[in-house]
Formats: structure tokens, C-alpha cells, sequence
């Protein structure tokens, strides 16, 4: 028998099998969504949220309206709007 015992493999530093983020944009600019569409998944406020467009407490934007996707800028802030067909 071992005087010392076996070290086993420990999970929290198995590397690579960490679930993804899946942050980043979903839908792109002039594409067609309909209300509840999720527009972008983001870490902090990078984009604002514009006219038909609401923000979840992750900051994920999402759509309020059935309409087509607009990026602008306000006040050198990105902003996502979604214009009513």
C-alpha cells in the first residue's frame, strides 16, 4: 500500500470545459425580428438600448416590436433602435 495518498484529478481546473459566454450580437443591422428577439448578449452596457429596443438586468437588448434592426450613434454611444414595418 501507498504511505502517501493519491491525489485525484480535480474538476474546477479542468480547462476547456468551462461552459461558453455566448456574448456578441445576434441579430445584425437591417435584418427583420419579431418582439422578444434577443439583439445582442453583452457583458456591461456597450450598447444602448433605442426607440422599441428593452435591456435585462444581464444588459442583454432585446426587441419590444416586430420590425428591422438600425445601429446609430447618440451622443458617441452606440445605439440599437428597431424600426416598426
Amino acid at each position: 500500500m501507498a504511505h502517501v495518498k493519491g491525489s485525484g484529478s480535480v474538476n474546477q481546473h479542468a480547462q476547456g470545459k468551462r461552459k461558453p459566454r455566448n456574448l456578441g450580437l445576434k441579430k445584425f443591422g437591417g435584418e427583420k425580428v419579431v418582439a422578444g428577439n434577443i439583439l445582442i448578449r453583452q457583458k456591461g452596457a456597450n450598447y444602448k438600448p433605442g426607440k422599441n429596443v428593452g435591456m435585462g438586468k444581464d444588459y442583454t437588448l432585446f426587441s419590444l416590436v416586430d420590425g428591422v434592426v438600425t445601429f446609430g450613434k447618440r451622443l458617441g454611444k452606440t445605439v440599437v433602435a428597431v424600426m416598426n414595418q
